[in-house]
């Protein structure tokens, strides 16, 4: 059994969620900045340079497969919601980088 929540939401309601965007639109780029340097999570600041040096990354294409995984892993990865199937390819290709360091190829 599904254990999903469903949300209800109504013409009049869609859209609203509950941010003060009063309070947001009265940011200024120094509040902003600010918020950002004193967030630990947060990225740092995209300036100029950062962006003279960035480089579009396409993903590889994925390819669909059948695979045999004991019952208890992949519920694990499914227990912590959608997109396990994403998270077992992460894990997948940490292992797989971590070997091909360790054996130089």
């Amino acid at each position: 059994m599904s254990k999903e929540a469903i949300t209800r939401v109504t013409l009049e309601t869609a859209g609203r969620g509950q941010t003060d965007w009063a309070r947001v639109d009265a940011l200024t780029d120094e509040d902003i900045e600010a918020a950002i340097r004193d967030d630990p999570d947060a990225a740092p600041i995209l300036d100029d340079n950062w962006f003279k040096t960035a480089r579009v990354v396409m993903p590889p294409g994925k390819e669909p497969i059948s695979i045999r995984i004991d019952r208890d892993v992949l519920e694990w990865f499914r227990s912590s919601g959608e997109p396990y199937q994403t998270r077992i390819n992460a894990v997948l290709r940490a292992y797989m980088e971590h070997e091909r360091t360790k054996s130089g190829r």
